[in-house]
């Protein structure tokens, strides 16, 4: 018994002062599950801690969408622009974001994903004090694309650190954190531009980024990227903070070990294997879904939601807009809460068919309001106002969030930098399309526009029910493994 107990003492030094107790068989049960649940706590908390760091990066990224919703008019007035100049500066976040994009795979796989983070926190910062400073619109315009750099950066590097920090139970949940942060980032634009003049609002739009840089020192590096950089020693002291100092880490490390091998003897993928099963697949789902995400229309509604509030003939516009940010903060929390429980396919197909049944009910309402006499039609009126806000409500229990975690699950580790930008290039080119017609289809018919909206959602619950497979409660290297 004693060279047993010798064994022990050596294999786990930190947990010998129990180890008679555990010998004895008294209460071996009740000493394992308290074990073991104080080994999720600590490990929980040192993940929590890592997700909410990096979460200001989401917050910054719905602070710049919803940014100019509530400033509008102000900045129209301040320096005179016109309709169109301003519509300029909206969109060209959009093309920063794009050229982000392109970059972050790369800069994220050079210099690891807090490299990344801290190179998108820089441009934000600057571009928010060049439109604070802003005397005309050069400097407004430039403000703009630095921010939308960043955040390109930033919507492809947040959702890839924290599925590969994450644990397999809690993936999901946390992944969802990136989409619930961005959308608390829009509330909090939509919020305090009802109170506060623009450019006060753009220097509270330096907290974030602000508050980030110095939380990036404080966290580990993603295990998984240390791997694959050769970094072993690194990369087993990242896993074990993020785990817990007493919870045995050897067969997680195997694991990853065995997948960076395999996936470092191919670096170089040549086009025509691209058609193997084990590369197009992931890529298909991974950025037709992120396209969807946004083809649905849901940012044409949101930047155009106070415009969308006054043709329905509902007053209080702003509130009403102020209203849907919160309703996406509510619904996102709900989806963080569900999706690793229901599963990534059941929330998808629900928030698909959500939208659908929705832009229908939309176009419905505009379309008997346009066409009856007279007008004042109050029915039609609250059936446009249900109508989005179950739009909003369903975008955000699935499609806002669901993509992002399973684009980071999903693409395999030999072409993820490349995989990764180009699935996110093609969520903000889509995004841009949108937010560019949206307001043409609007002025065209509004109808119309929800029923195109309502045609595309359907097209997205197909594709989900007939290629988006399930992801829950396997690891990564386990998902990658099933498209061979």
């Amino acid at each position: 018994m004693s060279s047993e107990v010798a064994e022990d003492g050596l294999r786990k030094p930190l947990l010998h002062t129990g180890s008679w107790y555990r010998m004895s068989g008294m209460g071996s049960r009740q000493s394992s599950i308290m074990g073991s649940s104080m080994n999720l706590m600590r490990e929980s908390i040192s993940v929590f801690f890592c997700v909410s760091v990096v979460a200001l990066g989401p917050i910054q990224f719905g602070f710049t969408c919803g940014y100019s919703n509530p400033t509008q008019s102000e900045i129209i007035r301040d320096l005179d622009l016109t309709i169109s100049e301003f519509s300029i500066f909206g969109s060209l976040a959009n093309v920063g974001a794009m050229v982000g994009a392109i970059a972050s795979g790369q800069i994220a796989e050079y210099i690891g994903r807090k490299g990344s983070l801290m190179i998108a926190a820089i441009p934000n910062i600057i571009g928010w004090l060049a439109i604070s400073f802003a005397k005309d619109s050069s400097f407004l315009f430039m403000g703009r694309l630095l921010e939308g750099f960043g955040v390109g950066i930033i919507s492809y590097t947040v959702p890839v650190y924290i599925a590969e920090i994450a644990p397999q139970n809690l993936r999901g949940s946390l992944g969802s954190v990136n989409q619930l942060s961005v959308t608390i980032g829009i509330m909090l634009a939509y919020l305090l531009g009802l109170f506060l003049p623009w450019r006060v609002l753009a220097v509270l739009g330096i907290l974030p980024c602000t508050l980030l840089i110095p939380g990036l020192f404080f966290i580990p590096e993603s295990p998984r990227w240390l791997a694959k950089m050769g970094l072993n020693e690194g990369f087993e002291t990242s896993l074990q903070v993020l785990r817990g100092f007493d919870t045995d880490i050897s067969s997680e490390v195997n694991e990853i070990k065995r997948s960076v091998a395999s996936s470092n003897r191919r670096t170089v993928i040549r086009i025509s294997e691209l058609r193997r099963k084990r590369y197009w697949y992931p890529l298909m789902v991974g950025i037709g879904l992120l396209m969807l995400q946004q083809l649905t229309g849901i940012n044409g509604v949101l930047f155009y939601s106070s415009s969308i509030f006054q043709s329905a003939g509902i007053s209080s516009a702003k509130a009403a807009t102020f209203g849907i940010g919160a309703l996406q903060v509510v619904f996102t929390g709900i989806s963080a809460t569900l999706i690793d429980r229901a599963g990534r396919r059941i929330l998808l197909i629900v928030s698909s068919s959500l939208m659908t049944l929705s832009c229908v009910l939309v176009a419905l309402a505009f379309y008997f309001k346009d066409t009856l006499p007279g007008d004042d039609h109050p029915i039609m009126e609250v059936f446009a106002l249900v109508g989005l806000l179950v739009l909003v409500a369903g975008f955000s229990i699935g499609l806002g969030a669901v993509p992002w975690v399973i684009m980071s699950e999903i693409l395999p580790v030999s072409i993820k930098s490349l995989a990764g930008s180009v699935a996110t290039l093609a969520n903000w080119l889509s995004a841009s399309i949108v937010t560019m017609t949206a307001n043409l289809l609007f002025t065209w018919s509004t109808g119309g526009a929800f029923a195109i909206y309502a045609l595309i959602s359907a097209f997205t619950l197909a594709f989900v029910v007939l290629w988006v497979p399930e992801t829950k409660g396997r690891t990564l290297e386990e998902i990658q493994s099933s498209f061979h």
